[in-house]
């Protein structure tokens, strides 16, 4: 499907030769009598490289059809690369390490996901908002500390490190945002 550049939205995914790029910010503006001034920017799916433009409002942009599908998280490969198992076909899909590593440290072992397609490839994970996650290495709390807010460094099951308030120890899950990396709360 075509769409005019003056349609473009936040969260587009358009199709430049054989890359897909998600719009990731567009602004569209008409100053007095003026032309119309339209910025956008993309970053590469299949590269992470971000970039921008000012196509003319009359340009088109072909975009891409994407499927989501859920897919459970198997184990990571020796190379580096995660293998994911579809739920409802039990096909296996490879993701690159450099595509999904930053999200892959919030998902354990046998976690089911969204994952999007376009056609049969694998090009991004959707993660929740939260996950719970039990910590695994913490150091240890000192008597009195913990009445000033200061937080201590804690290792996740993931292998995920996150502040968290001096009270969490090893064996504790607790609960932590996927977007920003911090502690919510115990879970």
């Amino acid at each position: 499907m075509t769409v005019k550049a003056t349609e473009l939205r936040k969260g587009t995914v358009i199709l430049q030769g054989d890359d897909l790029l998600l719009v990731t910010d567009f602004s569209h503006s008409t100053p007095g009598n003026w032309r119309a001034i339209i910025q956008v920017k993309v970053k590469s799916l299949k590269t992470g490289q971000t970039s921008q433009f000012r196509p003319s409002s009359s340009d088109t942009f072909e975009t891409a059809y994407l499927e989501k599908r859920k897919a459970q998280y198997l184990y990571q490969e020796a190379n580096g690369h995660y293998v994911l198992m579809d739920a409802e076909t039990y096909d296996q899909y490879h993701l690159e390490q450099e595509m999904a590593a930053e999200k892959m440290a919030y998902i354990k072992v046998n976690d089911v996901v969204d994952v999007t397609f376009h056609e049969t490839t694998p090009i991004d994970i959707e993660l929740p908002s939260q996950v719970v996650l039990e910590v695994t290495e913490a150091e240890a709390a000192v008597k009195g500390n913990s009445a000033t807010g200061v937080k201590k460094d804690a290792v996740l099951e993931t292998g995920l490190r996150i502040k968290v308030p001096m009270h969490i120890g090893i064996g504790d899950k607790v609960k932590v945002k996927t977007d920003s990396g911090e502690f919510v709360g115990r879970a």
